[in-house]
């Protein structure tokens, strides 16, 4: 299981992103919490920023997983991280069933937000560098194709868990059943991906393409050390905490923003415009990172950063008034999340090269894990304070979107530091082509 399975001769390169996609379709599921957290707060007498603790604990552990896993999904490969995640976000679930049946809150931090966490960053991961060594002539294409499943979670997940709810309840014994079925339906779902994976046999997996290992190679180590590293972290932490902010409290958000206009949002278009927000993610993931192949990285994340901050800004002035308004510029918003997860490693290998560009991205995503709590916390405290203080609908969010569109800026403004790695870090070339050698298959 620790050695990497290579692929044999004529083995097709596009079976690996649906290897990728059984894995990430999975594990984003984590989208879709917003759905339970009215039922646990219901059955279980919680607030919203204490129903949001399992989500924003899991992108915590995701984030931390994948920055100190990364080293061992290169050196292990794909299919052990695929197995590793299966067996952590499966057991996460049964591990909250039996926390929601006993009615012991913390068993479901613990399982959903700690175990099913680790199995999110190493899942997230685990095929992103084998993707970019099979397809080094469109690496934002093929990994938007897998962290299109990450965003597409939800899109299944949502109505899926609202419908379990619906025919379980939503009360103790509801909500276990739920969360056992997922575990269970989950881990028969990711095996496909464990068994189909593969690595390429060489460096060059098309013979008109180029080369995997062609142009800078940065190590994992060396690239924590650069300023274009940590310009990168606080981009993607920006816009990853814009857009959380939305999607983890999206079902409660839209329903207190028109509950006192003429038609008011019922708890299944809520669910409905959680799917929404996850087709727009997903479509995203893909859309955005494949044009960035063609447009450059630093001019899409201009894109994400800069037309995200309008987005939010129109949301805060214009929201309450009209409902199509809200929704568009929410799914602006969300594809422009997405978009930014799926070009991320695209722009890591375009600045430190393919020799330990998953280490790498799994380092970057602690900024993940900052965003996780950050995005959550803004607006759950802030819409626990000022309903507090008497107000309601919109007014719950005014301050917290403003706070977004600041740190929507100051990403943008991240982003314009980035410029090309400084040659003292690159990896000496014969290191890298030892390197490279012992990774080939005997």
């Amino acid at each position: 299981m620790s050695s990497p399975p290579v692929a044999p001769p004529g083995w097709s390169r596009w079976l690996v992103p649906p290897a990728a996609l059984s894995v990430h379709l999975s594990i984003g599921q984590a989208y879709a919490w917003s759905v339970f957290k009215p039922p646990l707060e219901s059955a279980l007498g919680l607030d919203g920023t204490q129903s949001a603790l399992p989500f924003q604990v899991a992108i915590v552990m995701l984030g931390l997983s994948a920055a100190f896993g990364g080293t061992l999904v290169e050196r292990n490969g794909p299919r052990w991280a695929m197995t590793v995640a299966l067996v952590c976000f499966s057991s996460g679930f049964l591990i909250s069933a039996l926390g929601a049946r006993t009615e012991q809150y913390w068993l479901i931090v613990l399982g959903y937000g700690f175990v099913g966490g680790i199995g999110l960053g190493i899942g997230y991961i685990s095929p992103v560098s084998t993707l970019i060594k099979w397809f080094p002539d469109r690496p934002g294409m093929a990994t938007g194709i897998a962290i299109m499943g990450f965003g597409g979670g939800a899109l299944i997940a949502s109505p899926w868990s609202a419908q379990m709810l619906d025919s379980f309840g939503s009360d103790n014994d509801g909500i276990a059943l739920a969360f056992l079925v997922h575990g269970l339906s989950y881990a028969a779902f990711m095996s496909l991906g464990v068994l189909l994976v593969r690595v390429p046999r060489t460096e060059k997996p098309v013979e008109s393409g180029p080369s995997a290992v062609d142009g800078v190679q940065v190590s994992a180590r060396e690239a924590v050390r650069t300023p274009q590293f940590w310009c990168l972290w606080v981009v993607l932490c920006m816009n990853v905490t814009a857009g959380i902010g939305i999607l983890e409290k999206a079902a409660p958000m839209i329903t207190d923003f028109f509950a006192d206009s003429s038609t008011p949002v019922s708890a299944s278009a809520a669910a409905g415009f959680v799917a929404l927000l996850s087709a727009a993610n997903m479509a995203g993931r893909i859309g955005w990172s494949s044009t960035s192949d063609r447009v450059g990285r630093k001019n899409i994340y201009r894109v994400y950063l800069g037309v995200g901050a309008l987005m939010y800004l129109l949301i805060a002035l214009f929201g309450d008034t009209s409902k199509p308004l809200f929704v568009l510029c929410a799914l602006v918003i969300l594809s422009f999340y997405g978009g930014g997860f799926a070009t991320i490693p695209a722009y890591l290998k375009d600045l430190f090269g393919t020799y330990q560009v998953g280490a790498i991205h799994g380092r970057l995503l602690t900024a993940w894990s900052t965003a996780g709590v950050l995005g959550p916390l803004i607006v759950n405290w802030i819409a626990d304070r000022q309903e507090a203080a008497g107000k309601h609908g919109p007014s719950l969010y005014g301050l917290s979107f403003g706070i977004m569109i600041g740190l929507l800026v100051v990403g943008f403004v991240a982003g314009e530091l980035v410029r090309p790695v400084h040659p003292r870090h690159h990896v000496p070339a014969p290191r890298e082509a030892a390197d490279a050698q012992r990774q080939q298959p005997a």
